[in-house]
């Protein structure tokens, strides 16, 4: 017991020294989930602070949209500008709009597609600019626990081969090399958890700004309709 004791005092069982003792595989698989840990908590607050200037943006200009001004004054505006969101889907629409009509468009459905297409590729490239990345929170959220769990196995077997390499079934010669094993699952949960709330979180709210500038394409796609029609039928009554 004495012996037990002693040996118990001398051991060190903090987080450091655990990583410090702990076998090479062990400590490749703590590094790499530290590290994506890390990289996580990066894309948490590059997307936090991405998705807040995005709401401000589609706030700031369905204010403006839906203020009176007129297409072709706000299209001015920010025709010169770097665009994104609605805006950039705005522009398309009224670039597509502007060019049919200095070439002497003559089909309203033509052209009505054509627009409708514009804004489409448009939404799709600022959908996927809101869910870049969201993929590797889903990589570490899924791969995680898996990955520490691996460790864990390879350091328990490590423990197993230094007790029968010892012959002895102390706690003081067996704790240190489980907890060690123990600690790559607990870093792989640490990993883990973080990335699997920030991934569904991200990903509903690039569903919710999506789905507003789907409805923003649909309603600015009827006004086209009809200022189309407003357009063309006295060209075609000429005719």
């Amino acid at each position: 017991m004495e012996q037990v004791g002693l040996a118990a005092a001398s051991t060190d069982v903090s987080l450091w020294s655990l990583f410090m003792q702990a076998g090479f595989v062990v400590k490749l698989v703590m590094i790499g989930l530290i590290a994506a840990s890390v990289w996580t908590w990066a894309i948490v607050v590059d997307k936090t602070l991405a998705f807040g200037k995005a709401r401000r943006q589609l706030d700031s200009f369905e204010q403006v949209f839906w203020s009176g001004q007129s297409l072709e004054e706000l299209y001015r505006t920010l025709s010169d500008r770097q665009t994104s969101g609605m805006s950039a889907m705005f522009v398309a629409a009224m670039r597509e709009w502007k060019k049919s009509f200095e070439r002497g468009a003559r089909s309203p459905i033509g052209l009505q597609m054509r627009i409708d297409r514009a804004m489409d590729v448009t939404l799709a490239r600022e959908s996927e600019a809101l869910e870049a990345r969201l993929g590797s929170l889903a990589t570490i959220g899924s791969a995680g626990p898996f990955i520490g769990l691996f460790g864990t196995v390879v350091g328990i077997m490590t423990s197993f081969q230094a007790i029968a390499g010892s012959k002895s079934t102390n706690l003081a010669v067996v704790a240190p090399g489980i907890a060690e094993a123990l600690l790559a699952t607990a870093i792989g949960l640490l990993a883990a958890i973080p990335a699997v709330i920030a991934y569904n979180k991200f990903t509903a709210d690039a569903g919710k700004l999506t789905a507003r500038m789907e409805g923003f394409a649909d309603e600015f796609s009827a006004i086209l309709s009809r200022q189309i029609d407003e357009k063309l039928q006295p060209r075609q009554a000429a005719q």
